[in-house]
């Protein structure tokens, strides 16, 4: 590496030490989830059971995969049961390491330091990402496991190595224990990693395997399995069910899911203020007509028996019950029989929309309120701002999706499947397209790359037998 990108790398990692740092000391917070997958950390270093405490009584669980749970349960034995600003510290090195490799993955596959500086400054510098580290959670470790997935990729259809094919193996397989949809990015990549390109006919690419790597591929998978065949196991024997990995709605064997609020739900909700307003307070809160935006109802029918059913809610002790959800069900059912496209296809993608361009301010002391000036006029300037930067980000990566550098399908194609996935969910929420950014940073270096030194990028062959 020359003197000077050596110095520029150096920079942007202390610009992003400092950021986190900054972020960690500024919001770092233990709430929610963060409790969630401490206690189940806890509970695994005294009692050996991975498992829930209610009211001194441990039940197991398995409403969240075991992979952020192992995470803190290792920091907890190093520096302390219940220490969360450990991890949180670990994190800081885990996000910056994902920096690195996402660096090394966009000069792998475009031969262009610029590229790689580009990258580097883009995920060191972007806010988003850095503030994750501040909360004991599975975005962090995803993101690394994201960027490590990449490098990975690239490396081995260079080298074919062990060393590739292992960290591969690793980076996917602990993506899916964090989060169930971790295992989008395994499946999007896995197909590049089973081809190498072995040479041409008639001056054309012939797509070959090639046994060796084939081999290595096929040793992965079965060390990929064995994690998921022992939670599997696992779950069989504590509960009498096949669950490979978390629960939809992340219940327990036998607790309600309100399968007719949720499908109500997805009749109208469209943005984060209705997750935090509405969604997440059912049940054991109180749910207020007066939050439901004027999309919830088609007609002054519709809104009678809307307010009908959260009375009958409040009346049952801010609790749902059968007959309640089944209100809800018939409710919904009848929307969705008036408006199709709406259920089908408008709602969905704009909830994917929301998710993807929303101001990504949900961890920040701003009120969801954030557009009405006259509430809050720095707070709104400051959102804006966020959606001008975060439509940059998406905008690079766009640029650098167009240029089609190496690996380009499957980038894409994750894209793709993560956004069809997105589209199911019932409450947006912006974090879940946090994913989306370690390829973006990637994507957004090769634009700016290409922008600093037009030309074009270099073919696959020339990226053959890369030894960084």
């Amino acid at each position: 590496m020359p003197l000077r990108s050596l110095v520029s790398a150096l920079f942007a990692l202390a610009a992003g030490l400092a950021l986190r740092l900054w972020m960690l000391l500024k919001f770092f917070e233990v709430s929610g989830d963060s409790q969630l997958y401490g206690s189940m950390a806890k509970n695994l270093i005294l009692h050996g059971r991975y498992a829930l405490d209610s009211n001194g009584v441990l039940h197991s669980t398995l409403i969240r995969l075991p992979g952020y749970p192992l995470f803190l349960a290792a920091c907890f034995r190093l520096f302390g049961v219940e220490n969360y600003f450990a991890p949180a510290c670990v994190q800081v090195a885990l996000d910056l390491g994902a920096c690195v490799l996402g660096a090394l993955f966009a000069w792998r596959i475009t031969r262009r330091m610029a590229a790689a500086q580009a990258t580097l400054w883009l995920a060191c510098l972007c806010p988003f990402t850095a503030i994750f580290c501040a909360f004991p959670l599975t975005e962090t470790p995803t993101l690394f496991c994201i960027a490590l997935t990449l490098w990975a990729v690239a490396r081995f259809q260079d080298r074919g190595d062990w060393r590739s094919a292992l960290a591969f193996t690793f980076a996917v397989t602990w993506a899916a224990l964090l989060r169930p949809d971790g295992a989008l990015v395994g499946i999007a990549f896995a197909v590049p990693m089973a081809m190498t390109y072995a040479g041409r006919v008639s001056g054309k690419r012939l797509l070959l395997f090639n046994a060796a790597p084939l081999r290595k591929l096929l040793v992965c998978l079965l060390l990929a399995l064995v994690p998921f065949a022992a939670w599997t196991y696992r779950n069989w024997r504590a509960f009498h069910v096949l669950q490979p990995l978390a629960p939809r709605y992340a219940t327990d064997p036998g607790e309600p899911t309100w399968p007719g609020f949720q499908r109500w739900t997805k009749t109208w909700c469209l943005d984060f203020v209705s997750t935090f307003q509405v969604y997440w307070n059912m049940p054991g809160a109180t749910l207020d007509v007066g939050n439901l935006p004027a999309r919830a109802f088609d007609n002054p029918a519709q809104r009678a028996q809307t307010a009908q059913l959260f009375a009958q809610y409040e009346d049952n002790g801010e609790e749902l019950s059968p007959a309640i959800d089944a209100g809800f069900a018939q409710l919904a059912q009848h929307r969705i029989a008036a408006h199709p496209l709406r259920y089908y296809l408008w709602l969905p993608t704009g909830r994917v929309a929301d998710m993807l361009f929303r101001p990504r301010v949900e961890n920040l002391p701003i009120d969801l309120d954030w557009w009405v000036y006259g509430h809050h006029w720095a707070e709104t300037r400051f959102s804006w701002f966020y959606v001008a930067l975060n439509g940059l980000y998406f905008l690079l990566g766009a640029i650098g999706l167009c240029l089609r550098p190496r690996l380009w399908p499957w980038m894409l194609l994750y894209f793709v499947l993560r956004c069809v996935l997105l589209a199911t969910i019932e409450a947006p929420e912006a974090r879940y397209t946090i994913e989306f950014f370690p390829m973006l940073f990637v994507l957004g270096g090769v634009a700016i790359s290409k922008i600093k030194r037009p030309g074009r990028l270099p073919s696959q062959a020339a990226t053959d037998n890369c030894e960084l």
